[in-house]
């Protein structure tokens, strides 16, 4: 049995063909063939309990009995993809098709298929630059400046950093990239970070009005889009981190939510 997706888009319909082989000279006597498309999501500490948030079953043929291969076309052309699959650390969001040849003295045949949605969002409107300050009294004292908040998946993230107050002797600056996956509520809530990247801005002591540019390419990461309040199980955030290192290895650093489209 082999359905034929292996991925669309979220607005296409999910069309194919379910293949049943036969051996010659054998037979399949069932009850029934049903074809099923199911989107899910689906905590991996609590497999027991996804969240079905799709079902759309099809019949594709009545009980009786196979004496040779057949082959069945299935449309799902109206089945609800309302979200972005997605394989986290304690989470995922699948969707797959399921087939089943239903018989009367035996266990059932069965056949799964995974599938991917992709969902594409429209550009943010208004993209405007992220500015912070950031120090320690007296000692130093530091501006930010990403040039934009909303960052497409295939961007460069491009900002500067200016050194008003430097008395520490810093001896390194990076720029890393974290994802944050937040599943689950109450007692229950998951959070997990991991960093993606971590790309160095300065090595060396900076001095002061020096200004060290950024650039963060994003196209050769594993990345997904910023995810909110998915079928009300789970976010996923992004977030660049500025890091200083004193020659004492000290850390500083500076985190700035930013949002992935």
């Amino acid at each position: 049995m082999l359905p034929s997706p292996v991925s669309c888009w979220f607005e296409q319909p999910v069309v194919g063909t379910v293949g049943i082989n036969v051996d010659p000279g054998k037979r399949i006597e069932h009850l029934g063939i049903k074809i099923e498309l199911i989107g899910l999501t689906e905590m991996f500490h609590d497999r027991g309990n996804a969240n079905t948030f799709t079902t759309v079953v099809r019949e594709l043929a009545i009980g009786g009995v196979l004496v040779e291969s057949a082959q069945y076309p299935f449309d799902f052309t109206s089945a609800a993809k309302p979200y972005e699959s997605y394989n986290g650390i304690n989470v995922r969001v699948r969707y797959f098709i399921r087939v089943t040849i239903s018989r009367n003295y035996s266990s059932n045949y069965v056949k799964e298929d995974d599938f991917i949605v992709q969902k594409v969002e429209s550009p943010p409107e208004a993209v405007a630059p992220i500015k912070m300050e950031v120090g320690i009294e007296e000692c130093l004292h530091i501006e930010f400046e990403y040039d934009k908040q909303s960052v497409h998946l295939q961007d460069v993230v491009t900002g500067k950093v200016f050194f008003l107050l430097v008395r520490i002797k810093i001896k390194h600056m990076e720029l890393n990239l974290l994802r944050r996956e937040h599943t689950g509520s109450g007692q229950h809530q998951l959070n997990e970070s991991e960093t993606l990247t971590r790309f160095e801005l300065m090595d060396g002591a900076p001095v002061r009005g020096e200004r060290i540019p950024i650039r963060l390419f994003l196209a050769n990461l594993d990345l997904t889009p910023t995810y909110k309040s998915i079928s009300n199980k789970f976010n996923v955030k992004y977030y660049l981190n500025l890091v200083l290192v004193d020659q004492e290895d000290r850390r500083y650093f500076k985190q700035q939510e930013v949002a992935l489209w």
